[in-house]
């Protein structure tokens, strides 16, 4: 009977016996797991960034469109192009119904800001102040847009943090005016560094009136209407509201879709869910090659050490002891391997993050778990039948079937 510790004693002097054919199956089995815990980390990274990005909304917020999803088959356009305009009549009516507390139409696009010898092109965003309470935008320094009627300009905004350090440098910002193409305006407000949200770079940002981006663009449509609405508990009803609103607004038909941040959020997470086990999925492909190689690997090891089998048979060892020794040895390979991956996988996750540290990207427990128990379980499986074709040799056999070489 063959202890365990013997057992295991036994097995790692073989693996170490030969080096790099244990090196290449180590190898093998690394990148396997490597695949599945990286390619995991970056999926579940991206859907925790994606979800944190909606979920800063709330859930007490409407977000109209131009367009409805029904007759386009799919998500709204994001430019309001072939689907009627929302305009600023359309978005202040909104708050006649009791249960809209305040609104925030937006104008997206981009132009060239100047100030001096310096420019840039950036993103250009028209608003309203209760954007800022609606985002929860924070200023580092001076003011936010100033509370006027929708439909009248002013030639003031509030930037970014990146862009007054690429416009103005060390110099005072607050009081200074820059140029929009043809259009001026005076800094007011200079933004506290949030990062990205919702796809925008707001430290790159120049937030102004919505009627001066409107004549700046020369459009009589806004991108999106937010909509903040008192109570979440009431969502639906009002939903329908708006939209009777609309379609009364439109002629009787209805152009408009209303989302919620919290059906945005259910959908992506069910996407990137499905996409994040997709790749998972990719990456557990080479887990399969590698169980294969330790196949034939094991195949190999059992042709080239047929004597040893003999005398270990010949000195009493049964055929299930014989089985345990190689399935024991492809168990520790799969494993050191497996530990190997994860190791690898986490290091090239931490670089990452320290390169794109606004994403938090990191494997999930189940993924590492999963490959590690995928990668043993290969290991187990593919030596099975090499192992058991060792564990039937008879020891007179393998042993003059040595002695015949």
């Amino acid at each position: 009977m063959i202890r365990t510790r013997d057992q295991l004693n036994f097995s790692i002097r073989a693996l170490l016996r030969q080096r790099f054919r244990t090196l290449m199956q180590l190898i093998a089995m690394s990148i396997g797991v490597l695949a599945v815990v990286l390619l995991t980390g970056l999926g579940e990274g991206a859907r925790q960034y994606v979800l944190g990005e909606f979920s800063v909304l709330g859930k007490d917020i409407l977000i109209m469109l131009p367009g409805r999803k029904e007759t386009s088959g799919g998500m709204p356009p994001m430019t309001g192009e072939g689907t009627r305009d929302i305009t600023l009549q359309d978005a202040q009516s909104l708050l006649r119904l009791p249960e809209v507390e305040r609104i925030a139409p937006l104008v997206v696009g981009n132009a060239e800001i100047s100030r001096g010898a310096r420019s840039r092109e950036t993103l250009v965003l028209g608003t309203n102040s209760t954007f800022f309470d609606i985002r929860h935008i924070q200023l580092a320094r001076g003011q936010i847009l100033p509370e006027l009627p929708l439909d009248q300009p002013s030639p003031v905004c509030v930037i970014g943090t990146t862009l007054k350090q690429e416009l103005f440098a060390a110099e005072q910002a607050l009081g200074q005016w820059v140029g929009i193409d043809t259009y001026r305006c005076r800094v007011i407000g200079i933004l506290a560094d949030t990062g990205t949200g919702l796809g925008m770079n707001m430290s790159e940002a120049l937030i102004m009136p919505v009627a001066s981006s409107m004549q700046l663009f020369n459009t009589e449509g806004v991108f999106r209407v937010m909509i903040d609405v008192r109570s979440a508990m009431g969502m639906g009803v009002l939903s329908r509201q708006i939209e009777d609103i609309m379609r009364e607004r439109h002629d009787g038909q209805l152009d408009v879709t209303l989302i919620t941040p919290d059906s945005l959020l259910k959908a992506f997470d069910s996407i990137l869910s499905v996409l994040t086990f997709a790749i998972a999925g990719i990456g557990a492909i080479s887990l399969f090659v590698a169980g294969v190689l330790i196949m034939n690997m094991t195949l190999i090891t059992v042709s080239q050490r047929t004597a040893e089998i003999g005398l270990l048979k010949a000195l009493g060892a049964s055929s299930r002891e014989v089985r345990q020794l190689f399935v024991t040895e492809a168990v520790m390979l799969s494993l050191f391997g497996a530990l190997l991956g994860t190791l690898l996988a986490e290091i090239l996750l931490w670089l990452v993050r320290i390169r794109y540290p606004e994403i938090p990207f990191a494997a999930p427990l189940w993924a590492t778990v999963a490959a590690t128990a995928i990668a043993v379980g290969c290991g187990f499986l593919f030596s099975w039948i090499p192992a058991s074709r060792a564990a039937h040799m008879a020891p007179v056999t393998a042993l003059q079937h040595q002695n015949g070489k």
